[in-house]
């Protein structure tokens, strides 16, 4: 799965990157929790709760056994 994970982060990076940031995932658990680091400006940034739920929306849709993406 964490393959799986990782394909679909390579393809919303690219928006992160735009704007000055990036997501590095950190683990998958085996129960489907992503853990996932913002970094760069999307670490600072006052909206990264709300683009750490838009990468789980995200994930969820492409990889249906993430059952949630935690920031660490």
């Amino acid at each position: 799965m964490r393959d799986k994970v990782e394909e679909a982060l390579s393809r919303i990076r690219p928006t992160l990157q735009k704007d000055g940031g990036d997501v590095v995932l950190i683990d998958v658990t085996k129960e489907g929790v992503v853990k996932v680091q913002l970094t760069g400006a999307c670490r600072e940034c006052q909206m990264s709760e709300a683009t750490t739920r838009s990468i789980e929306k995200f994930l969820r849709s492409e990889v249906p056994a993430v059952s949630a993406v935690e920031p660490v």
